[in-house]
């Protein structure tokens, strides 16, 4: 079974969900319990320290039925069906890696494994003396309760915070109940929580949340994207495009050198945000170490949640652009795309290929741009020293990497697909003789012939071109015999300059 999905057993009446519910130890997944629940089914998640659950409801397979069964809203539970995110719903497989790291889940844990990291620096600190130094034994408890962290432990502080409204104090109430049987750990209860507001958990909690979600879900998708560029700009160096500006026909190039600059662009803005420092801070409910120093008088912002998100948006408008890019090439016939046994391109045109990972990929990447948008401009304000106008809009992180990491995966499939066309590059080449306007022109002005621009214009502009005639100009033109020459063995197909060059060595940096 693949961990993050769930499959049906039959069980009595009807079909129902596989349970399986794991723990982790040192990394590696342990198996505690599996059993066959009618009501719902546990959904593994691909992360060393979390299980998430999910209830499915069965649907009818009578179409009769749609029509007879009102359904109220206090029977809809949560399904890939019923989530009102297409993140927790449709693409849930393709962004579950987040889960762990983004979900509820993972800011109460994140919240606890804060909360327990700071009563065992404290324990470290001669000057607090009310904690004494913990024993091996004592401190591997307390390890034990980050490291074995589940969904009943979550579950528990939920049902907690139920009673308190406070979803901070809850994860402390949780962890005084855990260790009030520890005859060590009991004596300073009153020492988790010490000293902070629920900003100094919150602040490091999500940044160690953005932290690991970057760094070991989104940037290694990002390096198979770039790198897949790179593939495709390195194979495809010496293949001759025609290029357009403003639309029109304009110089050639290959098709490698204009996908490695989308390559160069994408590897610099990831190389950005890595490159991000993560901050915190715990200093108490103001800043001023209040608390601390009234208690022992010897004893971060968001803006690099800013910076963080808007170097986001810079990568994903360039992808976006990539997308549309691909897109243009594809319906010009540039690109071809493999198709694939039983998908459907269009509901009444059979033999269409749509382009829709690469539109999957552009509508995502707005969707997440809008997010990070609001969260950059939002995070770094905040009324007076502190509100909590920020809490809600933290909670939602996971949505624009979701939404990114939804079009990278999407970009990627698309890559897959194609197959350069070399059929329709030549043949736009053949037709566009005009292009060589540019050289002659250039050449011209060089051996002092007067107005080239002016002549250039006159034989090109709204014209037909033809090699013939392109040849029978430059016969005629008043310059040296070598540099006739040169002209004469310029074609559409090799007048590239050096774009081939450009790509071989954008490929030697990339691999250094």
């Amino acid at each position: 079974m693949e961990f993050g999905s769930c499959i049906r057993a039959p069980n009595g009446s009807g079909p129902t969900s596989y349970v399986t519910r794991a723990s982790c130890l040192n990394g590696q997944f342990v198996p505690t319990q599996n059993r066959i629940s009618k009501a719902s089914s546990y959904v593994t998640l691909p992360n060393k320290f979390c299980t998430c659950k999910a209830t499915l409801k069965e649907a009818s397979n009578s179409i009769e039925a749609v029509g007879k069964v009102k359904v109220q809203p206090s029977e809809v539970e949560l399904s890939s069906l019923t989530a009102i995110s297409p993140l927790d719903g449709r693409y849930w497989n393709k962004v579950k890696d987040l889960s762990c790291h983004l979900s509820e889940y993972g800011l109460i844990y994140y919240r606890t494994l804060v909360e327990i990291k700071w009563l065992l620096k404290l324990s470290q600190i001669p000057e607090v003396i009310e904690v004494p130094k913990f024993s091996n034994e004592a401190e591997a408890k307390l390890q034990g309760l980050i490291d074995g962290f589940n969904e009943a432990d979550a579950i528990q502080v939920k049902n907690i915070e139920k009673i308190t409204n406070h979803d901070v104090k809850a994860v402390e109430y949780f962890l005084k109940t855990k260790c009030q049987e520890d005859p060590e750990i009991a004596k300073v209860l009153e020492f988790f929580h010490f000293g902070c507001t629920s900003e100094d958990i919150n602040n490091l909690a999500h940044g160690l949340m953005l932290k690991e979600a970057v760094s070991y879900v989104i940037l290694p998708i990002m390096d198979d994207l770039i790198d897949a560029i790179y593939s495709m700009a390195e194979a495809n160096a010496h293949i001759p495009m025609l290029s357009r500006t403003h639309g029109q026909p304009a110089s050639p190039t290959t098709l490698g050198k204009e996908m490695i600059i989308f390559a160069e662009r994408l590897s610099r803005e990831r190389r950005d945000i890595s490159q991000v420092e993560m901050l915190g801070k715990f200093a108490g409910a103001v800043g001023n170490y209040n608390a601390h120093v009234a208690a022992y008088p010897d004893i971060e912002s968001h803006d690099y949640m800013a910076k963080l998100f808007h170097s986001f948006i810079r990568f994903n408008n360039i992808l976006l652009d990539f997308d549309k890019d691909i897109w243009g090439y594809i319906s010009v016939g540039y690109f071809k795309q493999v198709t694939k046994a039983g998908e459907i391109g269009s509901s009444t045109m059979p033999h269409k290929v749509n382009p829709i990972d690469f539109e999957n990929s552009e509508g995502n990447l707005g969707i997440a741009n809008a997010v990070f948008d609001h969260l950059s401009m939002k995070l770094p304000i905040s009324r007076w020293q502190r509100d909590l106008t920020d809490s809600t809009v933290l909670r939602n992180i996971g949505v624009g990497l979701g939404y990114s990491l939804l079009a990278y995966k999407s970009a990627l499939v698309g890559i897959g697909k194609l197959q350069v066309n070399e059929v329709a590059l030549n043949k736009d080449l053949d037709n566009s003789w005009e292009v060589l306007a540019e050289p002659i022109q250039t050449v011209m002005r060089r051996y002092g012939v007067e107005e080239p621009y002016e002549k250039l214009k006159e034989l090109t502009r709204g014209r037909a071109v033809t090699k013939d005639s392109i040849t029978e100009f430059i016969s005629g033109l008043e310059i040296p015999f070598e540099a006739k020459t040169e002209l004469l063995k310029l074609t559409p197909h090799n007048y590239v300059g050096v774009a081939a060059q450009l790509v071989k060595d954008a490929c030697i940096r990339h691999h250094e």
